[in-house]
């Protein structure tokens, strides 16, 4: 029997250029439009994010900020 690699929690936010976002919103939205899994490396982890992921935008509202997540949740596969 296979032993399943244990996933560590983790909540990282990670700030990039402009520029380097952008790029990155215009894989995701062609990766999504063609139905197609997208990866992405977030300070230094690589995340594979399947086609099948559900797409939301949360917006919250405090006394001092405001702020807008584009969020994509998928379930784990199990190994």
């Amino acid at each position: 029997m296979a032993t399943q690699k244990k996933r560590r929690k983790r909540d990282i936010e990670k700030n990039y250029p402009v520029k380097q976002f952008v790029k990155k919103l215009r894989r995701l939205a062609d990766c999504i439009e063609q139905g197609q899994r997208f990866q992405i490396q977030v300070a230094g982890e690589r995340v594979s994010i399947p086609a099948t992921s559900i797409i939301n935008i949360e917006h919250e509202r405090d006394a001092s900020s405001e702020e807008v997540e584009f969020q994509l949740r998928w379930p784990l596969e199990k190994k």
